[in-house]
């Protein structure tokens, strides 16, 4: 089938390259003349591990394209995807749609006999109702199913999640619509990937309620962190005890800085929004928004605290500055949260991550960026691991500690035991222990 897919961000770039590799005829199109130029020499807008060779391997065989013309992207095509940006927007934290509009307005302009148009972009619920309007006033009345088809990708892992989807979600009462859905993700059939089909407006929600449940479990877990190190317990066991339990699960269940991204913030935000408009409250959801925003800041103080109650004048080393690892992400990460709290109380901060310091310099023109680790490291007060990279699960600590002024580790992932990091000559400080 021909697809085009409008947006070549994280969404649009990983889909269109994935549904290529399927064996389909994908066309990604994209405003931005500079990203599009890029592509097409095959330098990719983002880090995301085995998306370039996907890329590559995919343009080489004719099946994947790049372009600035709209209309020369959907041309023909059997489905147009819509996957652009959907920010919080300025002001009243509710989803920006204006690039969705915008995006419907000129499919509804250039487009040639029968097709599916797919929203891939997260929006709240009732947008693929004005999608259909938009396109049908810009065409003359010409009747386009629109289609809801979430994307549940994780950043670091999106190839995997896509190809290897827990579930794929396709909102529409259309069967014409339902038949090309079928046949575009025919190729996962043979994985036996559950595909739900539910109304329109039930694909929207959908996509909402499980960030939001998501970000719910990071939450809880961080609070019983904080009760652990109050009582005496551990939360690693904690979790482990609770995850163990088949109707709760184990993933999500990881103590730390709080999460961040380009998915939980918003969504929960947008979904809070939605709520409030139709004078539905939700409470939890609004709980988890609150709880993270504090548990951010609250990590910088845990870090002075972890110094004496004093950053003025000290050195503190970050390790990871992207919200998650394998990705270049900064969006709401910890890290910035954190670095600003070290700064306002006038320490001085040096930092490393493995992909993330050019998308970070901007955003933290105070902190002097550091080569590699141990560079980051040289001469610090203390060092703090903020992102769980695999390049920071075995470090030489004991030639870290050698060359820092300090002996502080505060370890905000735990990804180190305890008496591994005493051994190397430090003074440990985990999340959801009272052993430091």
């Amino acid at each position: 089938m021909k697809i085009a897919m409008i947006g070549t961000g994280y969404v649009g770039l990983v889909s269109g390259a994935c549904f290529a590799d399927f064996g389909h005829d994908v066309v990604c199109v994209d405003k931005d003349q500079a990203k599009i130029d890029a592509l097409l020499v095959g330098r990719m807008p983002i880090y995301e591990p085995g998306l370039e060779s996907l890329v590559a391997n995919n343009v080489a065989a004719g099946r994947l394209s790049f372009t600035t013309d709209i209309a020369e992207g959907v041309k023909g095509a059997d489905a147009v995807f819509i996957a652009v940006g959907t920010p919080s927007r300025r002001g009243d934290g509710h989803a920006d749609l204006s690039y969705v509009h915008a995006a419907a307005r000129e499919i509804g302009e250039t487009l040639e006999g029968d097709c599916v148009v797919v929203t891939k972009s997260t929006v709240p619920v009732g947008t693929g109702d004005e999608v259909e309007r938009i396109i049908a006033e810009v065409s003359g009345g010409k009747h386009v199913p629109v289609v809801s088809n979430p994307e549940f990708l994780r950043e670091g892992a999106a190839i995997g999640d896509f190809k290897r989807p827990d579930r794929i979600v396709i909102g529409t009462s259309d069967e014409r619509a339902q038949a090309v859905m079928k046949e575009i993700y025919r190729p996962l059939f043979l994985n036996e990937a559950p595909i739900l089909f539910t109304e329109r407006r039930t694909a929207e929600l959908t996509k909402y309620a499980a960030n939001a449940f998501l970000a719910t479990k990071i939450t809880f877990i961080n609070e019983v962190a904080d009760l652990c190190e109050a009582v005496g317990a551990n939360v690693q066991d904690v979790a482990r005890g609770i995850g163990l339990d088949n109707r709760i699960g184990s993933k999500f269940l990881n103590a730390g800085p709080g999460y961040g991204g380009s998915c939980f913030p918003k969504d929960t935000l947008a979904l809070l929004k939605t709520a409030q408009d139709h004078g539905v409250p939700q409470r939890i959801v609004e709980a988890v928004v609150q709880v993270n925003d504090n548990r951010k800041r609250a990590m910088g103080r845990k870090v002075i605290a972890a110094m004496g109650g004093h950053a003025r004048g000290k050195t503190v080393a970050i390790l990871g500055l992207t919200f998650k690892p394998n990705t270049d992400d900064m969006r709401d990460a910890p890290s910035l949260s954190i670095v600003q709290a070290l700064l306002d109380a006038g320490a001085r901060v040096v930092a490393h991550d493995p992909e993330g310091m050019e998308a970070a310099a901007p955003m933290m023109p105070e902190v002097a960026m550091a080569d590699t680790p141990y560079a980051a490291a040289e001469g610090a007060d203390a060092l703090v691991i903020v992102t769980e990279w695999d390049a920071y699960r075995a470090l030489d600590l004991t030639r870290i500690a050698g060359g820092m002024k300090g002996n502080v580790l505060v370890d905000l992932r735990n990804i180190y035991r305890h008496d591994d990091v005493e051994r190397a000559g430090f003074v440990h400080h985990g999340v959801g222990t009272t052993r430091a």
